[in-house]
């Protein structure tokens, strides 16, 4: 690199994005993902004695997947070769390994390759690219915001160590803004700019754990807001609003924040927590999840969790469906809110879950199910002469509608599958 190219890269880093020109350069500048990159974690030993092997980063955006493939690219001794895998084909793989090959032979140097995205390579390219990260030709960094082990060839990931990274909490998310401020080379330094702690909370908030969201809302919030008198510039809490515009809710219909922002909502009901449930509710709705959706596992849960604790909490689901199927959104989230409440607030009982569990695991094992000649049907013609139904006492006609007999299968002893709670509570009182 020549001083023009120097130069040229210079300018393009001055005019990049605030995130882009604050990305962490070292591990000792990283902030957050301590369980990750923390002092003696597996990963930073790696990276520090320049012994890493296949890595996969998983995480939501902003959480620093990027950048700690940089850091390492920074650090390594190996040679860095990178790919998007939005943009790149099997061609541009077999080009990488052909350098890795020429480097290995010539100087008896690794490669270390990052795949952005990695997510997006089909089969046949991750195919193409198994080979060589199991012969240790190449040293795989991936990164993704989908779940590997659903989305990455299996035989990639079992070749790998998955690291997940989780979004930023607010304290980090504060350090990094603190030094955006306050850094005159990259960041915001020159311009004497400061926010207002009602402001600085609003950014904070409004960055949802995303690193690159909260600089770049912060940037657009300094560059927007005028100079004061004295040539400095004071983001006030009405500015921070105006920059973040609408907030996003970080979700996907498909993927692993649908999945577990479902499972928090059964849990919270399963666990009396009404309030808890109702938020996991608004963030679906908000994000844009099918209310229909919700409605048919709340009818599960009514069964699975509250059961013959409150028989009408399924009469009350099932209406449910049918209503939000005519009415549909925004009102249907009245009628989402009233079944997730009442749910929640119900007392629960899964013993008819457990009944049906046991019964099926017992069958799983084998056991004979043959119908005894009493308990067999005698709807049709014949019946009588094949010996069905002799013997069977019909229930009705005995006080009380009950009579003692065997219901069970040839030769299978009575079993107990559903063992009814005692220690149901009665639904607490709302307060109304």
């Amino acid at each position: 690199m020549d001083l023009f190219d120097m130069a040229a890269e210079r300018e393009q880093t001055d005019s990049a994005p605030l995130a882009y020109r604050m990305r962490p350069e070292t591990l000792d500048e990283f902030v957050g993902q301590e369980e990750v990159v923390g002092p003696g974690t597996l990963l930073r030993r790696a990276i520090e004695a320049d012994r890493l092997s296949s890595v996969i980063f998983y995480g939501p955006p902003g959480t620093g997947k990027t950048t700690l493939a940089q850091v390492i690219a920074k650090s390594t001794k190996a040679r860095f070769a990178t790919l998007n895998a939005v943009s790149a084909g099997v061609a541009d793989i077999r080009e990488v390994v052909r350098s890795a090959q020429d480097e290995r032979s010539m100087y008896h140097r690794k490669t270390v390759l990052f795949i952005d995205e990695i997510h997006r390579f089909n089969k046949a390219q991750q195919d193409a690219l198994l080979p060589y990260v199991e012969q240790g030709l190449l040293t795989l960094i991936g990164a993704t915001t989908e779940n590997p082990y659903f989305q990455v060839n299996p035989a990639l990931v079992s070749r790998s160590h998955v690291f997940r990274l989780q979004p930023l909490g607010e304290q980090e998310l504060r350090n990094l803004l603190r030094r955006a401020l306050g850094d005159e080379d990259r960041g915001l330094g020159l311009m004497r700019a400061s926010v207002t702690p009602e402001a600085e909370e609003v950014l904070v908030r409004g960055a949802s754990g995303d690193a690159r969201r909260l600089l770049n809302t912060l940037e657009l919030a300094v560059l927007s807001t005028g100079m004061q008198a004295d040539g400095s510039v004071v983001v006030t809490r009405e500015d921070a609003l105006s920059s973040i515009q609408s907030r996003q809710v970080v979700y996907d219909t498909s993927g692993d924040e649908h999945y577990d922002t479902i499972s928090a909502f059964i849990k919270s009901v399963r666990g009396s927590d009404p309030d808890a449930a109702v938020l996991w509710l608004a963030k679906m709705l908000a994000a844009g999840e099918d209310p229909r959706f919700i409605a048919r596992r709340l009818m599960i849960s009514a069964s699975e969790d509250v059961g013959n604790a409150d028989p009408m909490g399924l009469v009350i689901a099932t209406s449910a469906l049918t209503a939000v199927q005519h009415i549909g959104m925004p009102e249907a989230r009245i009628i989402l809110a009233q079944v997730t409440t009442y749910l929640a607030s119900a007392p629960k009982s899964n013993a008819a879950y457990n009944a049906v569990n046991r019964a099926l695991g017992d069958i799983e094992q084998g056991l004979a199910l043959n119908v005894p000649p009493h308990l067999r049907g005698t709807g049709y013609q014949g019946a009588a002469a094949l010996g069905n139904g002799v013997g069977y006492k019909y229930p009705h006609d005995y006080p009380g509608h009950i009579v003692e007999q065997n219901y069970w299968p040839v030769g299978v002893e009575p079993r107990k599958y559903y063992q009814e709670r005692t220690d149901l509570q009665e639904r607490p009182d709302s307060g109304e």
